[in-house]
């Protein structure tokens, strides 16, 4: 680690400044995930209506812009990544150097997230001069149970994406694979609607799936709701350690096939 980490830190340092090169670019990727707000306005709407148990368009209002945060922070694109430097190439000469290629892809998404920062707090506080109603407190443990959420997520998240990068080994559209966790991931990790008005029978199995722990969990944790901490955080950790030991078993053999064909 006291090696990994200078490299970590001057990798993110050279991505941060590549990324100041493409700012338009980067609204433009942040304007694509708007799709919380335009939930936010349907649910707001709904709210108004009280058929939606203790939720009201404020409560809405601040679950989707939360979720627009979250899903900022968290995302993740190492499939399409990956996937490309195995189709060109491009891999064998990462392969050349003496850090793992995950690492390099990881400080891509790092130094990405330092660059969306100044844009995010822009949104932030426009948000807030439109809704004053929806502006919540937080006391500093909770912002940073929030933080150690929010974090947690992403590496689930990368890790999990990173696997599925894996089949690029196999397969020149390892993303078209990924794309069959979309679904489920839309549907049931609080994306469309809050999990609080799902049925019961489903809620009652969703917290031991990784899914609503991509937006829900970690969204609730960030409005200061109170959400069981110890199964949330033992969950993810749980998919992770799972997610982190299928990519291990992809990586050896996938290596192992990339050789074989002359790379």
């Amino acid at each position: 680690m006291t090696t990994l980490l200078p490299k970590l830190r001057a990798m993110i340092t050279v991505h941060y400044a590549e990324g100041l090169q493409y700012r338009a670019e980067l609204i433009l990727w942040i304007l694509s995930n708007l799709l919380p707000f335009i939930l936010m306005g349907v649910w707001m709407q709904a709210g108004l209506s009280g058929r939606f148990g203790s939720m009201t368009a404020v409560d809405f209002a601040r679950y989707f812009f939360a979720a627009f945060i979250v899903r900022n922070l968290t995302l993740v694109w190492v499939v399409w990544d990956f996937e490309q430097d195995v189709v060109t190439g491009t891999l064998s000469h990462q392969l050349l150097h003496p850090i793992d290629p995950g690492w390099r892809y990881l400080a891509r998404h790092l130094a990405e997230r330092l660059t969306r920062l100044p844009f995010l707090a822009i949104f932030i506080v426009a948000f807030f001069l439109i809704y004053p109603t929806a502006i919540w407190t937080l006391s500093i443990s909770q912002v940073l149970i929030a933080a150690a959420a929010i974090g947690m997520t992403f590496t689930m998240r990368y890790i999990v994406q990173y696997a599925f990068a894996m089949l690029a080994f196999w397969t020149e559209r390892a993303h078209a694979i990924e794309q069959l966790w979309f679904l489920p991931y839309m549907f049931l990790s609080g994306m469309v609607a809050p999990l609080e008005l799902y049925p019961q029978a489903l809620r009652d199995v969703l917290p031991y799936t990784p899914f609503p722990y991509l937006i829900w969990f970690p969204v609730r944790v960030l409005l200061g709701d109170e959400v069981n901490l110890p199964l949330g955080f033992a969950v993810m950790t749980f998919w992770t350690i799972v997610a982190w030991t299928i990519y291990r078993l992809l990586w050896r053999a996938g290596l192992k096939r990339y050789s074989a064909m002359g790379a």
